[in-house]
């Protein structure tokens, strides 16, 4: 199994750098995209054929679900390498509300692609199969439905936890026990001193998560173009002695 980062900006995207997206693959089997933000369409076309992957959506702010409306045009109309068959979506209960808005062409009717995609909602807890990983979704804290996903392949029993947005919550180290990766945000930079609560995880907590989690790896993402990187790496360092990564765009990590 293999993560690629499509985009890892937090909040809006940086230059160089598109919003909240990620790439699972493996072998014989189409790719799980893990959110689809502003950018991360094309990063997406530079390693990986658009219309042969599921997407799978953490919550539903713009910075981690832009791209979808585009996508769903390049699977239908692509003129050379449309989409063949349908791919399997999954998400907050109002997904197919909320994005089918956004690409539908009457403002009075809901897109609701299913041409192109089967969409399900998930379910706290339950363990949902995509071809050869099972994905599987916590309760996330922030102002809006959000969730944690936890990745496995089915062969080998490699674990990706991705902390979508949240901020701290026990559930978070559910997710990530004993993951091979622990994808985590870190918003609020190195401290969430001062910062509004129910929202994201600073540098300091996400290393907490993955000290108590007993994480293998842990990957920072999400830090905005205003936050100082250094910083956040430092502090999740003072938490937790296990290897550390600033994910960044094209980096491409094998599980």
């Amino acid at each position: 199994m293999k993560l690629t980062i499509l985009g890892s900006s937090g909040s809006v995207g940086a230059p160089g750098n598109p919003a909240s997206g990620y790439l699972v693959t493996v072998d014989n089997s189409p790719g799980v995209v893990l959110d689809l933000g502003p950018g991360t369409l094309a990063a997406l076309q530079e390693v990986h054929d658009p219309s042969d992957a599921h997407v799978v959506f953490s919550h539903l702010h713009a910075d981690h679900c832009l791209d979808f409306p585009s996508l769903v045009v390049w699977r239908r109309w692509h003129p050379t390498a449309a989409a063949t068959s349908r791919h399997l979506c999954h998400g907050p209960s109002n997904t197919i509300t909320h994005l089918g808005d956004l690409s539908s062409d009457d403002l009075t009717e809901i897109d609701d692609f299913s041409d192109t995609f089967a969409f399900s909602p998930w379910e706290l807890g339950q363990e949902h199969i995509i071809d050869r990983v099972s994905i599987t979704p916590f309760r996330a804290v922030h102002p809006v439905e959000a969730y944690a996903l936890r990745v496995e392949e089915h062969t080998t029993g490699k674990t990706i936890a991705y902390s979508g947005d949240s901020s701290w919550s026990d559930s978070l180290v559910d997710c990530a026990r004993e993951a091979d990766i622990f994808v985590c945000e870190a918003t609020w930079g190195a401290s969430d001193s001062g910062r509004p609560g129910g929202m994201h995880l600073s540098g300091a907590e996400a290393g907490r998560l993955a000290r108590l989690a007993g994480a293998k790896r842990l990957l920072l993402v999400h830090i905005p173009p205003w936050g100082d990187a250094e910083e956040t790496v430092a502090a999740a360092r003072a938490e937790y002695d296990g290897p550390i990564k600033l994910g960044t765009p094209g980096m491409v990590l094998e599980v």
